[in-house]
């Protein structure tokens, strides 16, 4: 089954240095990307512009960034850890942000990770990567059985 990425990233910048650090990384995984809560909610929950998307396929992986336009990304985890259909899907925040209330907040909203982006790319290729290989391939997914309990 091919892993899906859901990134979402308001930067136009950011979204190309991620693509391309997964590309570096060997990543070959098909990437989503969203510019802004509202249109990642709408993919995740097959509404909007993503109406009839097969919601039962969900990504593998979440990158979420924190500051987006219209809805912003602590509310993104919010509603997705609302929801029985996605409340155990992986969430990593990815993000500028070096307030520590941000860190709080996103760990205690249930995200699975907090990673800060590195501003040179070397090492921004580093960590996507190492999300990659940890998210992709080393992390044991929640059997879809227990999504409902």
């Amino acid at each position: 089954m091919n892993q899906v990425i859901l990134l979402v990233e308001d930067n136009p910048t950011d979204e190309k240095l991620t693509l391309r650090a997964f590309k570096k990384s060997g990543i070959a995984n098909e990437v989503v990307v969203t510019h802004d809560g509202v249109e990642a909610l709408d993919y995740l929950f097959g509404t909007g512009q993503y109406a009839g998307r097969d919601t039962s396929v969900l990504p593998t992986l979440v990158l979420l960034d924190l500051k987006l336009p219209r809805v912003d990304g602590l509310e993104v985890l919010k509603r997705v850890r609302a929801d029985e259909r996605t409340k155990l899907l992986p969430v990593v925040i990815l993000t500028a942000s070096r307030e520590e209330e941000d860190v709080v907040k996103s760990y205690s909203l249930g995200a699975n990770a907090y990673v800060r982006k590195p501003v040179d790319f070397a090492e921004f290729a580093a960590a996507a990567q190492t999300l990659g290989l940890f998210w992709l391939l080393l992390n044991e997914r929640a059997p879809a059985r227990c999504k409902g309990h």
